[in-house]
């Protein structure tokens, strides 16, 4: 029997309606721990056949197999990185199916798959955009097709999902569903225009599949529908083989004091590409020419840093450490310089905290979205808009 195994928040209109899809057919349903560190544990339980996450734990998947690759040794390890690239050349001259590459599929990567239960055909990922690296790794390692989708509460869940057959794909939420009509409507504020020779503009949807409005808001209701077409506040780019990136967030934008527009969302998934951090959040206001960031730095490269340079302490007092801090702004800078940001887009003080941003703390949303109000309010006193100290 087909097993579902859901990473996704119950709240979650993806998972609600992919739950009742699968009971509908027969199939089991599995849930997790609520415990990322158990997560493979619950995958070699569960044997799932069928796997919906959110990124952050398709993240964490992902950082576990690397860290347990890597510490196979020299041949092991030159051996997967052979087969890895190997099958990756195969599947981007376009193979047809996942498994291009059988020899290497039986050899190599299925230990990956045993190791994800053995049975895992598809992964599917929503809430918030997969980093390209994390799902090309995956759709070559996992023997499964891994792709991303997009769609909100108000469109009855997805609207756009990728090809599993298109590595062109990678990165983007692919073409819309058929029950779906989409346009883009140009940001002029942003920079965004829907003409473009790229278009780019705020994502606006309509078809039957919609929602006839919020409970007792109508004026809520007639900002977000307007002619018909639903304004999801996100912010798309077609791609050339019809599939859609998103890019950014209509609502997330703010002033700093010389004029200069901040489009936050698009500039924490380009800081969020530091390998030495897990989670960001950058802040800055009118009042003030710069930008803030607080960043729960990944442990493990902290502490490596750490031992390199002779610093003693644990990770909490690590990350009070002003060398560290110097140190993951420094790194954060290196990536603002490879994806050539702006003088004003570039961080200039961090704080470092070591507890990940939760729901317990009202930070995110059950789907793990930022609440930026809430962010602001509980760490106001650390991102005061100052200068690091010489």
């Amino acid at each position: 029997m087909d097993v579902y195994l859901s990473y996704l928040p119950l709240a979650h209109i993806f998972d609600r309606v992919i739950e009742e899809l699968f009971i509908s057919k027969g199939a089991s349903i599995g849930f997790w721990h609520k415990d990322l560190k158990q997560l493979i544990d619950d995958i070699k339980e569960l044997k799932p056949t069928v796997l919906c996450a959110v990124p952050r734990v398709l993240d964490r998947i992902y950082s576990g197999l690397v860290e347990k690759i890597s510490s196979t040794g020299v041949i092991k390890n030159a051996l997967f990185n052979i087969a890895y690239s190997y099958k990756l050349h195969n599947m981007s001259k376009g193979y047809k199916h996942v498994e291009a590459a059988p020899v290497f599929d039986k050899i190599v990567f299925n230990k990956v798959k045993e190791g994800l239960g053995g049975k895992l055909r598809l992964i599917l990922s929503g809430a918030a955009p997969l980093s390209s690296n994390v799902e090309t790794f995956l759709r070559v390692v996992t023997c499964a097709h891994v792709l991303q989708g997009y769609g909100l509460t108000e469109t009855c869940a997805g609207s756009f999902v990728a090809r599993p057959d298109e590595m062109s794909m990678i990165g983007t939420v692919g073409p819309p569903l058929p029950v779906v009509d989409v346009c883009l409507e140009s940001v002029p504020e942003m920079g965004y225009d829907a003409l473009a020779s790229a278009p780019r503009g705020e994502i606006c949807i309509r078809g039957k599949c919609l929602f006839s409005g919020y409970y007792k808001q109508e004026d809520l209701t007639k900002e977000v529908i307007i002619d018909g077409w639903f304004h999801t506040g996100d912010v798309g780019e077609w791609q050339p083989n019809g599939s859609l990136k998103i890019i950014d967030r209509k609502k997330n934008i703010f002033k700093l004091s010389q004029g200069e527009y901040i489009s936050v969302e698009n500039l924490e998934s380009i800081y969020s590409l530091a390998y030495n951090i897990d989670a960001i959040w950058i802040y800055g206001n009118s009042y003030e020419s710069f930008l803030v960031a607080v960043v729960n730095p990944n442990m493990e490269a902290l502490e490596h840093w750490a031992e390199a340079n002779g610093i003693a302490g644990d990770f909490n007092s690590l990350c009070e450490n002003p060398k560290a801090k110097t140190y993951i702004l420094g790194e954060l800078n290196k990536i603002g310089k490879e994806k050539k940001s702006r003088g004003f887009e570039f961080i200039k003080d961090v704080h470092l905290d070591p507890t990940p941003f939760d729901m317990e703390r009202d930070l995110l949303t059950p789907t793990y979205k930022k609440k930026r109000a809430q962010f602001f309010k509980y760490y106001q006193v650390c991102v005061k808009p100052r200068r690091l100290k010489d």
